[in-house]
């Protein structure tokens, strides 16, 4: 695997739209062939050699091209959106969008990430060491596809609105997340090993929520079926069982109604 280093050297007036920075566009590309691809602020046209000093040489694919990204990306959106191979390593903070759509490869964020990230993901592998903002791996606005598969985990916590429709792959949160977690969910895994606030699973039709913290309010269409011991994300415990959200359609499989399952450590 070969490594294209890029490194800020003039931050954004607006925000930088950055959805070019990817091993897919850097692929068998040299150094100067990478600071010539677009990229955009606002309503100007510009390039990536006007953001960022770029030392290396990318693979002669997507699978054999690693981008590390030193310097402050805080202003910078669409970073990873839609690579589907590869690996980026991000040494900052990064705004909206971050991984949206990504379908294969792995992209670590060593930093925080605003709202809407993880938007619709597909496949691969998405980690976050800081917090995520609202909207995480959800669908975007007006759209009913949501997470549809991959890893995306978040070693801080999360805000409001995560998972909204959520179809497939698993989210991963290692602390707490604020309101509406999993609506409209019909597939797919949530861990929380914190604590969430309320409003988790509002009209969860298919998929597994678990949450190892405390849920202030639970939501009403929610019953409780049985308490179960299991093993989620390397941790064995007893968890309560609840089937729900009952109060929404649900399909049926070999004539048994199928509900979604929300898990509460005890």
């Amino acid at each position: 695997m070969k490594t294209v280093t890029l490194t800020v050297k003039k931050e954004p007036e607006l925000y930088l739209e950055c959805e070019t920075l990817t091993p897919d566009a850097f692929a068998g590309k040299k150094a100067d062939e990478i600071a010539k691809i677009p990229a955009y602020q606002g309503r100007e046209d510009t390039t990536l050699g006007e953001y960022f000093s770029i030392a290396g040489q990318a693979g002669a694919s997507a699978a054999e091209t690693q981008i590390i990204i030193n310097g402050d990306c805080s202003k910078m959106k669409y970073i990873g959106a839609k690579m589907s191979a590869g690996e980026m390593i991000v040494n900052s903070d990064t705004d909206m969008y971050t991984g949206g759509w990504m379908t294969g490869g792995k992209l670590v964020v060593k930093g925080n990430v605003h709202s809407f990230c993880g938007l619709g993901m597909e496949g691969g592998e998405f980690i976050i060491e800081g917090d995520a903002g609202n909207y995480l791996a959800a669908s975007y606005r007006g759209d009913w596809r949501g997470m549809q598969g991959g890893v995306l985990r978040v070693k801080g916590n999360a805000g409001s609105d995560i998972c909204t429709f959520m179809n497939g792959g698993e989210v991963i949160i290692e602390g707490n997340v604020d309101i509406h977690i999993g609506t409209h969910m019909e597939g797919g895994k949530i861990v929380v090993k914190g604590n969430a606030n309320r409003r988790v699973g509002g009209q969860l039709v298919k998929g597994e929520i678990y949450v190892f913290g405390n849920i202030n309010v639970m939501m009403p269409g929610f019953k409780h079926n049985r308490d179960v011991e299991l093993e989620v994300d390397g941790t064995k415990a007893v968890f309560a069982e609840y089937l729900g959200d009952l109060g929404e359609r649900h399909p049926k499989r070999k004539g048994e109604t199928v509900y979604g399952k929300l898990y509460l450590k005890k």
